[in-house]
């Protein structure tokens, strides 16, 4: 081999071995996901081009444990309901609200057979209702109880993962299943479930990027970074549910006509950490304590870090 020959493919390989360098030298951001909502309406705004880091992607079919994946340190930031938050907060983790979303909570329901005789929540006393312990789902059922007039322990509550919540509603081991969307639009598409209550004028609406002490700490540039791409994601995925539900569909593998209907009710929008949306957590707190779901008081005012600005 000549000289120039050799200097020339010493250099090549030595460029080959430092792309897999640089990669690796990336920072590295973990992130939750629920049913990959958050994933697929990065990918379909284009919001997850040219960044600066790396991410992992976790995906859970619940808030609880990716709450519980939080308190643990396995992910640095995910997105929890208001609900879940609360639960989160009352289990000890050491987490942080660092953005918030409100939605129509429409898409929160509780749900029974196509044939089931229960047609609104009072029906519900005596009955068994599935739900994810902790989860907006839960929320709902004691939400939608209370108004009723119906005490918690009229109910027998089976806490359950939607999977299994799901596959119990159908073999009628239980009697209705609160729960959120996709789970819900999937149920009234697919199975023509039918939908006996939902969280309008019960629910906040509210959810948020939950991120560990730590990562706010150690990790504050590439959080900053991704809170401002997942906002410009969710306020263009309100005017192109199609492409959003097209790319979700992609990434989960759920009907693209559903995940239409997810984005087409929720309309999810960013909204600025502010005094009413502590007072709004604060009450969310105040219905878990008062149905002893959680066992003491909680003042949420710490839950929150209002030093990422809102783009």
């Amino acid at each position: 081999m000549s000289r120039p020959l050799g200097r020339a493919v010493f250099a090549l390989s030595a460029m080959l071995c430092a792309l897999p360098l640089y990669a690796a030298d990336l920072p590295v951001l973990k992130v939750g996901d629920q049913a990959l909502q958050t994933r697929g309406i990065l990918e379909a705004s284009g919001q997850l081009k040219d960044l600066p880091y790396k991410i992992e992607w976790f995906n859970f079919p619940a808030a609880q444990p990716l709450g519980e994946a939080l308190n643990a340190g396995a992910v640095d930031v995910g997105g929890l309901g208001d609900a879940p938050l609360v639960f989160a907060l009352a289990a000890g983790a050491r987490v942080r609200a660092v953005a918030a979303t409100r939605s129509n909570p429409q898409d929160l329901a509780i749900v029974v057979g196509e044939h089931s005789p229960l047609h609104d929540t009072a029906s519900l006393k005596g009955k068994r209702i599935a739900t994810t312990r902790g989860s907006i789902g839960h929320y709902l059922a004691l939400a939608a109880l209370k108004k009723a007039g119906i005490a918690p322990g009229d109910v027998n509550f089976v806490f359950l993962a939607p999977a299994d919540a799901k596959a119990a509603l159908a073999s009628g081991s239980v009697d209705a299943w609160s729960v959120w969307d996709p789970y819900t639009a999937l149920a009234e598409a697919r199975d023509h479930d039918r939908l006996i209550a939902n969280g309008v004028g019960l629910s906040e609406g509210l959810s948020y990027q939950v991120a560990t002490e730590r990562a706010i700490a150690d990790k504050r540039v590439q959080l900053a970074d991704f809170l401002r791409r997942v906002a410009i994601g969710q306020r263009w995925a309100l005017s192109h549910p199609d492409e959003v539900a097209a790319m979700q569909s992609r990434v989960t593998g759920l009907p693209t006509d559903v995940l239409k209907t997810v984005y087409q009710r929720g309309q999810v929008h960013p909204v600025a950490i502010d005094d009413s949306v502590v007072a709004a957590q604060q009450r969310t707190a105040d219905t878990y304590e008062a149905a002893n779901v959680i066992r003491a008081h909680l003042d949420v005012r710490a839950s929150f870090d209002r030093s990422f600005p809102l783009p």
